[in-house]
Formats: structure tokens, sequence, C-alpha cells
């Protein structure tokens, strides 16, 4: 009885999607949709209509600046009267635009805003803003929108001329949109982190040297993350020294820094939570902003890590702390060595984790995966793999980083359900960043992903769960399942 019941046909989770993602889905549309005309509805009738206006019109081109992608349909860009529909998305923390096969695709649900049909396919849209707007309101947009790493005419020049006279900390730029169109807040940490630059330091404080660092290092990231389709910031050679937990992310939901073994500093900039290594990040004497970004005691707290489902750790990492599982992986793990004299089964989690912390050895919290540093002995700092402010790294795996846009990294853009596989075999849930770009292939992935994950659940289930629960064999709805066994085409590449 160990086969799990079958998932839902389409398990898409929530999740919040970054700059690079919103350009993947860009070019997996220009690729799909442009230069075809469909039939458009609003299932939920949020967008009737700009559907209605949109219905058997051309789509003509996509654009994105940041996190907002722009469908223009219909009409010309040479100063004609006649310049079509245009229409405004942004995903906001849990829309997608997914485009499947006819015949494969999902029902619509209540958040559906658009759909289109044709020529053998169905692409469904739902997001936090669904608008049709006219030139003018698109022409303004784009003037309050800031430079976009991930197009070919960002301009670091007109970047430095409003970051350099903001009275704003750089961590609060980072994740302005009207400066780094694009950069959410785990890019934010690991640019940071990358360039050396402590979160607080004062925007008028920076020097041009150190602020084209920042632009490199946004480029760098963001061209990487929109080849791979995930969000991998720790350069790969470096990944091989340090080892796990960080082989994806240098400070973001970490404990301690890998390169010099200090603790992680967290505090909050505008409502959102920033994460550094002091050491590594020094705050310049009498620079910063002070009091705003600090929290009421005066002083970052060292970082505790959670079960993050923006990026989530891989299983060698959440073996290495235990504060990373969660409660019933730490209840399994403790069952499996035999429960603690004197704890309750009803114990809070701080509780687990300081029973696991005493019940096992070092060697049974680590994994085979990791290389010879042990998360718990302080890692040498070598200075050599991190290059000097100012100085672009060597060990980026695209070419020319810090040229902006995507157009010539789209041949070697990883294809949606490749991307999707590379998270499972990392140990990371679907309801990552490139979820908006749904398909048949990454509906598949997750498919399989939810089986997995399932499956190892039940596993994780202390022996009086797994007698209680009686496992299910049979699919609750067993024809809409048999019906999304049938073989189909691969849409995307």
């Amino acid at each position: 009885h160990d086969t799990p019941s079958p998932p839902p046909p389409h398990p898409l989770p929530r999740a919040m999607v970054e700059g690079h993602g919103v350009h993947r889905v860009a070019v997996t549309h220009r690729r799909a949709l442009v230069g075809k005309r469909f039939a458009a509805t609003s299932p939920n009738g949020k967008f009737e209509q700009g559907a209605r206006a949109i219905d058997g019109v051309k789509l003509r081109k996509v654009e994105v600046i940041g996190k907002n992608l722009f469908y223009k349909f219909g009409g010309h860009d040479d100063g004609s009267t006649d310049r079509g529909s245009i229409v405004h998305v942004h995903f906001g923390m849990s829309g997608r635009f997914g485009v499947f096969s006819a015949d494969t695709a999902p029902e619509v649900t209540p958040n559906t805003r658009l759909k289109l049909e044709g020529h053998g396919l169905v692409a469904l849209l739902s997001a936090m803003t669904v608008n049709l707007i006219d030139h003018e309101t698109y022409a303004k947009k784009c003037q309050t929108l800031g430079q976009d790493p991930l197009r070919e005419d960002a301009c670091a020049e007109t970047l430095w001329g409003k970051f350099s006279k903001t009275r704003k900390s750089v961590g609060a730029a980072l994740m302005d949109q009207t400066m780094f169109a694009g950069v959410g807040n785990i890019y934010r940490a690991e640019i940071l982190y990358k360039a050396g630059v402590h979160p607080d330091e004062s925007c008028t404080d920076v020097a041009r040297g150190t602020f084209d660092a920042l632009w490199h290092h946004t480029v760098e990231l963001m061209q990487r993350g929109f080849v791979n389709g995930s969000i991998l910031t720790v350069d790969p050679e470096e990944a091989l020294v340090l080892g796990e937990p960080w082989t994806r992310r240098y400070v973001y939901n970490q404990t301690s820094c890998g390169r010099c073994g200090d603790r992680v500093k967290v505090w909050d900039i505008a409502n959102r939570t920033v994460y550094a290594c002091e050491t590594c990040q020094p705050l310049r004497k009498n620079s910063g902003v002070s009091g705003k970004t600090q929290p009421a005691n005066g002083e970052a707290k060292a970082f505790v890590p959670f079960v993050s489902h923006c990026a989530p750790d891989s299983p060698a990492t959440t073996l290495l702390e235990p504060s990373r599982l969660t409660v019933a992986q730490l209840k399994a793990r403790l069952e499996e060595k035999g429960w603690p004299f004197g704890l309750k089964k009803t114990a809070k989690k701080q509780e687990l984790v300081a029973a696991a912390l005493a019940a096992f050895a070092p060697e049974e919290l680590d994994t085979k995966e990791k290389p010879s540093q042990s998360c718990g002995v302080e890692v040498p700092h070598d200075s050599s793999l991190r290059p000097p402010v100012g100085v672009p790294s060597t060990r980026s795996r695209i070419a020319t980083p810090t040229t902006p846009g995507t157009k010539a990294l789209e041949e070697q853009m990883n294809s949606a359900r490749n991307a999707a596989l590379e998270k499972i075999a990392a140990g990371e849930k679907g309801n990552v960043e490139h979820v908006a770009a749904a398909d048949d292939e990454t509906v598949s992935a997750k498919a399989m992903q939810y089986l997995v994950r399932t499956k190892k659940k039940r596993s994780e289930r202390s022996p009086a769960k797994r007698r209680k629960v009686p496992e299910k064999t049979d699919p609750s709805t067993p024809d809409p399942v048999e019906k999304k066994r049938n073989p189909r085409g691969v849409l995307f590449q």
C-alpha cells in the first residue's frame, strides 16, 4: 500500500514570480502565441471588456519591463492611428499564464481571468493585475518603471543618475521597481552579498565602482536565473568548495556565511526581511540610513532558518540544521532514533529541534552530498573566492554577463520542464519563480514531484499514525485521472 493517491490533474502551487521568470514567460509566449488569432473569453467575468477587445485580433508583440508583461494585439508601432489594444499583466503573488494542448488543458478556475483558444492551444491567465490599457497609459507606466537588467535597452548611466541622488539605503533601492525593475527579495540579498555591500549603506555614499559591481551582479544573477529557470546565485566552482547548505544561495535563508563562518543577520527594510553577513558586508563608518531600517532594539538579529516556500532548501541542507525541517519531519526522525524520554508528542518545534540536536550525533545530521567542510566548523575565509568590489567575477557560466538583455541567451534557456526537474532533484518544491510559465510538460514534472513528496510524507509518519491512517489505493475520480494519462506532445523545448 505504498502507492499514493493520484494527484489532481494540474497541481500548480502558489508562487512569487520574479523578473527573470516573467521574461521566461514572455519568450515562451512569443514562440507559441505571437502572430496568431485566438478566441478570447473571461471565464470569471472580471475581464469581459478586455476579452471582447482582443477576441479574434492577432497578437502582435509581447513586451516585459521588470515584473510587468504587455501583450499588444493588432495595430502598428509606425505612428498610424490604429495602434491596437494592450493587455497589462502583473502576476503578483500567485499568478500564472499557462499554455496547453487543447486536449489536455485543465479546467478554468474562479481565478481564471482570460482564456485564449485556437490553433490547438488553450492559454489560461490568472493574475493580480489584468487590465486593458491604451497607449498613453502604457507610455506612462513604462516611464515609471526603472532599468530592467534583462532588457537590451537597460541603461546603467540612467540608473546611476537616480541611484546616486536618492536618500534611500542600497537595500531599499534594489527593491524599488522605479530603479531596479524585476529584482525581488532573494536577488536583493544575494546581489548585496556578492558585491560586498551592507544593505543599510546609503546610496549617496556609494562610489561609482561599487555601483558598477551592484549592477554587474544584478545582470549576472538574473541572466543566470533566466537561463536556468531557477535562482542559483552561488557560482558553480564556489559551490563545490563551500558545499551544503551554500550550493544554491549565499545568505538568503542561511544561518551562517559559507565564506567566513559568521552568523547571518536579518532585519526589515520596507516590511521585507533583508539578509546580510556583516563581516563580508561591513557597514562603513558614518554611512547608512539611520534608525529607519533597524529593528526596535537597534541591532540586527541572528537569523533563524525557516521552511522557505520561495526558495526551499535541498534535503541535504535541511539535514544539516534540524530547524530547517518541518514538524512532521522532525517527529519522523526522532521516531526512527527512538522518541526521547519526557518529550511530549505535542511538543513545539523549538523543543523538537533541541531534542534532535541532542539525540543525533553530528555525523547523523550530516549528508554524503556534503564536501569535507562541516556546517558546524568555521569555513576558512578565502578572499580569492569573492572578487574585489567593482571587479567582475570570472566564474559566470554566461558570456558577457554585464551586457543587459536576454536575446543572446534564448537558445541557452533551459526548458520549463527541465527547470522543474532540476528543482525536484535539488529537493525544491514546485512553487518557485518560473511557475507562471506553466505548460503540459511542467505539469507532468510537477505531478511526478507531487507523487514523490506524498510518498515521502507518508513514510515520515510515526508508526502509530501509519497504523491509524488507511492508505488509499484507488483514485477518487478515476475517469478524469485516466483521461490525463493519455500521451501528450512536447509543446516547448
